[in-house]
């Protein structure tokens, strides 16, 4: 199968390179090597290679900066994917997106279903909704939606910033009343080849089972990045409110994903993410870094 990945200098655009099956001809584009709001770049990708499955993890994911920059959130988290259906549609091809837990508004008290109203609270939020539902609008049923939480790996996500932070600061403090399921890169990367492979339509979720705060996170990363020899010592860590720790963009304070359909569908059993978490650091080789 021809696959063309967008997004591919990412955490996941990484992640599914790695977790490409043997024998697809994979076509992984960088940002800067195709903005997939430009329709004509678009075209001539497909034109050259001829895609039959399009998996996008192309986004603009940095949540304070897009309160200050809509535009940009807007053209890649919305324009994109609208460009890319109808590119898939065109050509036949199918489409799997990308979305995220941040557009639910957080005042739900049990695990989103796919079938909850979404509220988003921030610039990233709406324009993430817009995507997914342009792809849904366009596609119908040769098209997925995969929404996600807390994505990381070893140099990318909260993981990958608390590890730089943990190499410099004395002390952190972070935010114990925002929860969810934080979700490793790798792990999402199999659960998107597997139902782009069997053309599962619609709206999916998945996330790493077990929920935790962002104080939890980073409690763990800093026990588990000790453990697997990534750092040498580990700051002590005080968690905050969300009022003391205020920030551009509003979070849900609880956006865990009810991803029951999912693992049925493919038979799986999600990881609690703190193993994943130590599966994770345990292959870094000591590395992780800057949030990508």
């Amino acid at each position: 199968m021809r696959v063309l990945v967008t997004g591919a200098a990412g955490q996941l655009g990484r992640a599914l390179i790695a977790a490409a099956p043997a024998g697809d001809v994979v076509k992984a584009s960088t940002h800067a090597e195709l903005d997939v709001a430009q329709e004509a770049a678009v075209r001539a990708v497909f034109a050259g290679f001829a895609p039959e499955l399009v998996i996008n993890a192309a986004a603009f994911t940095r949540v304070d900066d897009a309160e200050r920059d809509p535009g940009t959130a807007e053209r890649a988290n919305a324009a994109g994917p609208a460009v890319l259906a109808a590119a898939c549609r065109a050509a036949g091809a199918w489409l799997t997106h990308v979305s995220t837990d941040f557009v639910f508004d957080g005042r739900q008290s049990h695990p989103y279903g796919t079938d909850a109203r979404a509220a988003p609270l921030s610039v990233y939020g709406r324009t993430k909704l817009a995507g997914e539902t342009a792809v849904l609008r366009e596609l119908g049923e040769r098209g997925t939606v995969v929404r996600s939480s807390w994505l990381y790996s070893a140099a990318g996500g909260f993981a990958g910033r608390m590890l730089g932070l943990m190499r410099t600061k004395p002390e952190l403090r972070v935010v114990s009343d925002q929860v969810g399921a934080p979700t490793h890169a790798a792990g999402l990367a199999g659960v998107l080849w597997a139902l782009s492979v069997r053309r599962a339509h619609g709206l999916w979720h998945w996330c790493d089972s077990g929920v935790a705060s962002w104080y939890d996170f980073a409690v763990a990363i800093a026990e588990e990045a000790v453990r697997a020899s990534c750092l040498p010592a580990a700051p002590p860590v005080f968690p905050v409110g969300t009022a003391d720790y205020p920030t551009a963009a509003a979070r849900p304070a609880y956006s865990v994903l009810d991803k029951r359909a999912t693992e049925k569908l493919l038979g799986v059993t999600a990881p609690h993410w703190r193993v994943a978490l130590r599966a994770t650091l345990a292959t870094a080789g000591g590395g992780g870094g800057a949030r990508a």
